[in-house]
């Protein structure tokens, strides 16, 4: 599994508090809609962060996650009658069924390291749709051009409790996410997160190689157009109806 990043016990246990209330409500609401009642899927479903309230809604969900302490995480909130996971591989695990929505958020796409990967992520989401089913992404925009000449990093946080930069290799599209966070003690701690960035055009070039069509971009989870001054978005390809 050396293409895809994957998270140990260390990060499963403060998982939740970091990205606590990232845009919550609104994802589930935009997900909750785009199911139309038919059940979905999330790829890397974490310990449940999105899953676990769309499931509350009424949505059937199923979970492929690499990570078993994530999942033991997510367990701890729901049991496996309610929303099942699948541990394993997103690129190529397979589940029973055939879905409305496959849903894969929060810059995860990132942790699939190569080109080759992301591809069979996109391959793997349109074997499990039903005709007319969607699958919906949500990562960030590459900020490279912030990247004043001759260098290789961007910082996107600097405060008195954690700072952190990105490091971007232009020919290969890998990059890393240095964290540093503040101890009680006044000592840091450091943190590497790896991941590959990826254009939105690039997307939809393998959404297409994945036989989906390009439905919808936005800068958010509440439709904010995107625009080229957008840091992030959300898209939504989907599978032809038979």
């Amino acid at each position: 599994m050396d293409d895809i990043d994957t998270w140990d016990e260390k990060t499963a246990s403060g998982y939740d508090d970091q990205v606590q209330g990232r845009s919550l409500p609104e994802t589930v609401d935009f997900l909750h809609q785009l199911a139309e009642g038919g059940p979905a899927l999330e790829f890397a479903s974490g310990t449940g962060r999105v899953c676990v309230p769309l499931r509350q809604r009424g949505v059937p969900v199923h979970g492929i996650e690499l990570s078993q302490p994530m999942t033991d995480r997510l367990r701890a909130k729901i049991s496996e009658e309610e929303l099942p996971v699948t541990v394993g591989d997103m690129t190529t695990t397979l589940v029973p069924g055939r879905f409305s929505l496959v849903f894969l958020v929060f810059n995860t796409i990132g942790n699939v390291r190569t080109q080759a990967a992301q591809v069979e992520c996109f391959r793997n989401a349109a074997r499990h749709l039903a005709p007319g089913g969607r699958f919906v992404i949500e990562v960030g925009v590459p900020q490279v051009r912030r990247l004043p000449p001759g260098t290789i990093a961007v910082p996107f946080e600097i405060s008195t409790e954690h700072s952190g930069f990105d490091t971007y290799d232009l020919v290969t599209q890998e990059a890393s996410s240095h964290h540093f966070h503040r101890r009680p003690d006044g000592t840091y701690e450091y943190g590497i997160h790896n991941y590959r960035y990826v254009w939105p055009s690039e997307l939809d070039l393998m959404a297409q190689l994945a036989g989906l069509t390009f439905e919808q971009r936005t800068a958010d989870w509440v439709g904010t157009p995107f625009t080229s001054d957008s840091d992030s978005h959300v898209s939504v390809w989907r599978k032809p109806l038979e």
